[in-house]
Parts: C-alpha cells; sequence; structure tokens
C-alpha cells in the first residue's frame, strides 16, 4: 500500500546526495516535516500524494503554510509573545 504523502528531498551537505525519501499518512505530520526541510535549507526535489506528484497549487500551498509556521514561530520565540498575538499583531498562522 502506498503512503498518503510522501517528499523527496536532498541534504545540502554533500555534493552528489542521493534523492531521500519521507513517507507519512498524515498531512500534518507532511506539513511539519517540510518546514523543517525549508527550516535546514534542504532541497525538495518533490512532494507525492499516493505516488503522483502533487498539482504545483497544491504544492505551492503545502510549501507557504509551512513557511509562514515558521514565521510564525520565529516571530513567537524572538519577540517572547504567544502565537495567538503573532496571529492578530502579523497576520500568521498560529
Amino acid at each position: 500500500m502506498l503512503p498518503k504523502y510522501t517528499v523527496e528531498y536532498v541534504p545540502p551537505f554533500a555534493r552528489h546526495s542521493p534523492i531521500v525519501h519521507y513517507s507519512t499518512d498524515d498531512p500534518v505530520a507532511c506539513e511539519q516535516f517540510v518546514e523543517e526541510l525549508l527550516g535546514r535549507n534542504f532541497h525538495i526535489k518533490a512532494i507525492k500524494h499516493e505516488g503522483l506528484d502533487l498539482p504545483r497549487q497544491d504544492f505551492d500551498r503545502m510549501i507557504k503554510t509551512a513557511a509562514q509556521t515558521m514565521a510564525s514561530k520565529c516571530i513567537s520565540t524572538s519577540l517572547a509573545i504567544k502565537q495567538d498575538e503573532v496571529k492578530y499583531r502579523f497576520g500568521l498562522a498560529a
């Protein structure tokens, strides 16, 4: 049985790194993993849903959501404010 979500990525620390696969059935876990990859500057090759590449619009939405969540956490930590206040003041996801 195919996993619902698979992320294909390349670590940034070696020249000819192989493509690594991360799989999960949970869309939230997939989004959190993409957030980690963005924060560590990994190259995301593809995000697949049930073996097929996500349509560009869905791919972009997942990247955007992960980036907003990451930015929200950074602001919350840097300004020592709660996530609710970050959402109210900056309009980012809590």
